[in-house]
């Protein structure tokens, strides 16, 4: 009752200034400002982070597999990356309707075909899409799931995971990675995973705080060759 509380007097003063075209007041300040918390504007760009970040994995997948985006039947490395950006975040035909964790499989399955970046990245980008409930912005009344969030990140080192250890029958890496050569070692891959791991376990315990609730954090060794759900989390 509290947020509302405050979110009613906001709305009120809002109300109470007039305002230009872009939403904004006489005195230049936007009004979806007032609107927002602390932990609303962190989530907004750690939203903005992860996705990003993702992205920018997925580019890095593709220049080192570029096989992968000649299997999806488009021009350009651009174009396959295109495919993956959240405004045209939609199911992929070739995935045949899977997302989250059963599309990221995929790319680690003998059996599957397809651009097996496309599946990883996908999978990725629609669990933290869900993880921060399909959201662009967040405003006082929007809440986040600590579990959600806590999953996806999880996830992640899910998928590094299988990206350093998940073999073909012939023994070949499904996608090439982090360099491991002791002459021209490259763990980029690794770190930009690192980092948008830290800011997903960073907005859990923020959002468990401000739920006032606890979770149980699991253990790396149950978690380092299965996909958590996502979506499913009430």
């Amino acid at each position: 009752m509290r947020w509302l509380a405050i979110f009613i007097a906001l709305v009120l003063m809002a109300c109470s200034t007039k305002l230009g075209k872009d939403g904004r007041t006489e005195t230049g300040l936007d009004v979806r400002y007032l609107a927002k918390t602390e932990i609303d504007r962190i989530a907004d760009t750690s939203r903005n982070e992860v996705i990003g970040g993702l992205l920018l994995i997925a580019d890095k997948l593709y220049k080192r597999n570029p096989k992968e985006w000649k299997k999806a039947g488009v021009t350009s490395r651009e174009a396959a990356l295109e495919r993956l950006s959240l405004r045209n975040l939609r199911p992929l035909a070739e995935l045949g309707g899977a997302r989250e964790g059963q599309a990221a499989a995929l790319a680690f399955s003998e059996a599957y075909g397809g651009d097996r970046v496309a599946a990883l990245m996908f999978g990725l980008l629609s669990m933290a899409d869900a993880a921060f409930e399909h959201k662009e912005e967040f405003y006082i009344l929007d809440g986040l799931n600590e579990m959600k969030l806590y999953n996806c990140a999880r996830n992640l080192d899910v998928a590094i995971w299988k990206l350093g250890h998940d073999r073909t029958g012939v023994g070949e890496p499904y996608l090439l990675s982090n360099e491991l050569d002791p002459n021209n070692r490259n763990l980029s891959f690794e770190r930009e995973f690192g980092r948008l791991i830290g800011l997903l376990d960073f907005m859990a315990k923020l959002v468990a705080d401000r739920n006032g609730r606890n979770f149980s954090r699991l253990t790396q060794t149950v978690v380092s060759t299965i996909f958590l759900p996502v979506s499913f989390l009430k």
